[in-house]
């Protein structure tokens, strides 16, 4: 290391692949804002990024903080989709290259990576990232990587890392922390020290929605960590992402330690303890005809939250399934909020409508899921609004979601009582903001419905009675039986074990 401050490069690359998506990631998804900013360089990197719950601002805050100087290069990511087109990474990765390439000395790296990133070419998106960057960098370059909770991780991707840090909540409101646990090890890497690592993959699926953190297993997994932590041990475990169909598609932990002992001892724990709880994985979920009954009980109080989880755009869902939507209308549902609902076309007759406007329109039902169709009806227009929304919730607090031209529309001639929020962009339901923003309280319905499986939590329990998953057709299933899996490893069970 240099005699001065250390000098460390940071870059970022995010995307969460469906490989049973339809709609590909180019190069203009990542170029543009979505649920998180546009592609930033150079100094946007942390102008645009300062005061965020991201991995990439928690690692400069706390960089900063220990007096490193930084060299930002690169950050950007697209909302989770089928396969990144191969002009988009290896477009990417050149830009992350050349700026590297320019960016002065450098003493270490830090990379804002998702974790199960598949290309039209790379399974292993993070891991062919890092055999480009450890091919310029050479062996002796620090390189700390930070990786979503559902990363799915491989050996090739823990061994060209130096060091792996993931989050330990679902949702994730530990991403700038996570990014700022990677500084202390880079410090003691520039040191001179020695980091020994273990790897375990595990040989069973978790559904999404049973990897929350706030319910077993994932509660009692996550305990796990800070008694290591004190025993000398950086450890952490990724639940993985079951819609990324490779062979390294699983729930794995990694582990640091100052012998190789230590280090292997520690991921056998977790792997001990993960398949102990695995019979707690199976998280029950109501159909959407169950979930209509729920929603026509009479109630007072604080309204019941139905998370349309199959549809969730934040797993590479098209935010569009008509499944739910259905069902309640069918039971003529009264006091029912929800969204968001990606449809352009909607959102675009209901601008041209007017607010207090009426039209028809064939809403969403474009998944091509089984059992999907459009649902036609008549809608009014209730409010019309921009898009541009601050978020308020603890998760993205202070970022800006770009939803583009939104309307609220009630739903007429079916008897039932629905209010929908459409967009005419793609964007998780998971912050209240979301109908705030546009003049609805949420509070003050009877049900409320989002396309999320879990981020929601966060913002959306404390104000509801209950809150019940359902299953309503969409192209990300948590029922992993109707995944049609090619390229799973042949030892992954896609069902936890009963007992």
């Amino acid at each position: 290391m240099r005699q001065s401050k250390p000098r460390i490069a940071i870059a970022g690359f995010q995307h969460e692949t469906n490989c049973f998506g339809t709609t590909k990631a180019g190069l203009a998804e990542f170029e543009m804002a979505d649920s998180w900013p546009a592609m930033l360089r150079g100094a946007e990197v942390i102008a645009e990024t300062r005061g965020m719950n991201l991995p990439i601002a928690g690692f400069a805050k706390a960089a900063e903080d220990a007096g490193m100087e930084l060299a930002p290069v690169l950050w950007c990511a697209a909302e989770p989709s089928a396969h990144v087109t191969d002009h988009a990474f290896d477009t990417i990765c050149g830009m992350i290259l050349d700026g590297l390439r320019t960016a002065g000395p450098l003493d270490g790296i830090f990379l804002d990576l998702h974790g199960a990133m598949v290309t039209e070419s790379h399974p292993d998106g993070e891991g062919e990232i890092l055999r480009r960057l450890r091919a310029w960098a050479g062996p002796g370059l620090p390189i700390a990587v930070s990786l979503d909770l559902h990363a799915n991780i491989s050996a090739a991707l823990v061994e060209l890392a130096d060091y792996i840090a993931i989050y330990r909540t679902y949702p994730h409101l530990d991403m700038a922390e996570t990014g700022g646990r990677c500084v202390p090890v880079l410090q003691h890497l520039l040191a001179g020290g020695r980091l020994h690592k273990a790897f375990r993959q595990m040989d069973c699926l978790i559904p999404l929605h049973a990897q929350y953190t706030g319910a077993t297993p994932g509660r009692e997994l996550y305990a796990a960590l800070p008694p290591l932590a004190q025993a000398g041990v950086l450890a952490d475990i990724a639940l993985g992402f079951t819609a990324a169909d490779y062979p390294d598609t699983r729930p794995s932990c990694v582990a640091y330690a100052g012998t190789p002992g230590a280090a292997a001892q520690a991921a056998d724990h977790i792997a001990k303890l993960f398949a102990r709880l695995e019979p707690h994985a199976h998280h029950p979920m109501l159909t959407p005809e169950q979930a209509a009954e729920i929603a026509c009980q009479p109630r007072t109080g604080k309204p019941v939250v139905l998370a349309d989880v199959q549809d969730n755009p934040g797993a590479g869902g098209t935010s569009d399934t008509t499944g739910l939507l259905a069902a309640l209308a069918q039971a003529g549902a009264q006091g029912v909020l929800m969204g968001l609902f990606h449809d352009p076309a909607a959102a675009a007759a209901a601008h041209e409508a007017g607010q207090g406007g009426l039209f028809r329109a064939a809403l969403g039902g474009r998944s091509g899921a089984a059992g999907d169709q459009p649902f036609e009806a008549e809608f009014q227009v209730l409010a019309l609004g921009d898009g541009r929304c601050r978020y308020s919730g603890e998760m993205y607090g202070g970022g800006v979601a770009a939803l583009g031209p939104t309307a609220v529309l009630r739903l007429m001639g079916t008897g039932a009582d629905i209010t929908l929020v459409v967009t005419s962009l793609r964007n998780q339901c998971l912050d209240l903001a979301h109908f705030t923003h546009i003049g609805l309280d949420p509070a003050a319905y009877s049900t409320i419905c989002v396309k999320s499986t879990a981020h929601f939590r966060a913002d959306f329990e404390p104000i509801a009675s209950a809150v019940y998953p359902v299953a309503a057709p969409g192209v990300f299933p948590c029922d992993l039986g109707t995944f049609p899996y090619n390229n799973l490893h042949p030892d992954v069970r896609t069902t936890p074990a009963r007992s």
